[in-house]
């Protein structure tokens, strides 16, 4: 009978700490503000959003190779792009996306010690 009400208690111990930390996909977020949404080459979904109460911009991607979220990004208005860009370790992540004339384009770029290792062709999504 123990062993039992053991395995019970851990089943429930492990039900309650997956409904307390539920994994959002990239394109949810209750605390922030979706900025900008692409679908890009390769299959990647990538969100920059922007956090209700600090600013802070986020990065939420999917893509085959796995899923990546990033926080402390920043913003650069070149006039005719938003840069946002993202860092983790030696990879820096830029999410461009166009403005005025070049709106409906974008770009996901990835860099390792700054160098560019990828370079994918994106559209808006949504």
């Amino acid at each position: 009978m123990k062993t039992l009400l053991e395995k019970f208690v851990l089943l429930l111990g492990l039900m309650t700490w997956v409904s307390a930390y539920p994994v959002l996909p990239a394109s949810a977020d209750s605390t922030a503000d979706l900025v900008l949404s692409l679908k890009c080459q390769g299959g990647y979904n990538v969100n920059v959003w922007k956090r209700h109460d600090s600013g802070e911009l986020l990065y939420r991607s999917t893509s085959p190779q796995g899923n990546l979220s990033l926080g402390k990004g920043t913003r650069n208005n070149t006039g005719a792009a938003q840069v946002y860009k993202f860092k983790n370790g030696n990879y820096e992540y830029q999410v461009i996306g166009g403005r005025g004339d070049h709106q409906g384009q974008g770009t996901l770029e990835v860099y390792k010690n700054g160098r560019s290792i990828m370079s994918q062709t994106c559209t808006p999504d949504g």
